[in-house]
């Protein structure tokens, strides 16, 4: 089952259960993957497309956290809380440091280790996690490794 099919069926089951927090939550996913599809000018994503668009809105919910956080602003921290946690129910597990430094560790042995190459590391590194790293992590670890 894909994940735009999964989506599908968690909203039906939610709009009968009258959860409406989780509904609301899963149309605004829907119009964002709608939006996507639009702008690549297909009929389905992939699931690997999938995956960017849910990638983007837990970060936004990420960076609204903290801004409300540093506003005092607990009550809208917690409600983008919740929707990060319902988000991150269709995000597989992210890859830990320690995987992401082995992975890196594996690149740079095969392209060399100039910090000149920076780019092509992290190019190699984000193929090889297949997305299941978070790009501002791999970024800190191949620039500390690269020194």
């Amino acid at each position: 089952m894909s994940l735009l099919t999964t989506i599908d069926a968690d909203l039906k089951s939610a709009m009968l259960a009258h959860q409406q927090e989780l509904v609301d939550l899963l149309r605004l996913l829907k119009a964002a993957l709608k939006n996507e599809m639009i702008s690549l000018l297909k009929q389905d994503l992939t699931d690997e497309e999938v995956l960017k668009v849910l990638r983007r809105e837990a970060k936004k919910r990420e960076d609204s956290i903290a801004i409300f956080t540093t506003g005092n602003r607990s009550d809208l921290a917690q409600k983008e809380q919740k929707e990060l946690i319902l988000i991150q129910k269709y995000l597989p597990a992210a890859l830990d440091e320690e995987s992401v430094r082995k992975i890196i560790t594996v690149v740079i042995a095969e392209m060399g280790s100039s910090p000149s190459q920076f780019g092509l590391v992290m190019k190699a590194v984000m193929a090889k996690t297949g997305g299941a790293a978070d790009g501002a992590l791999v970024s800190r670890l191949v620039k500390e490794m690269l020194k």
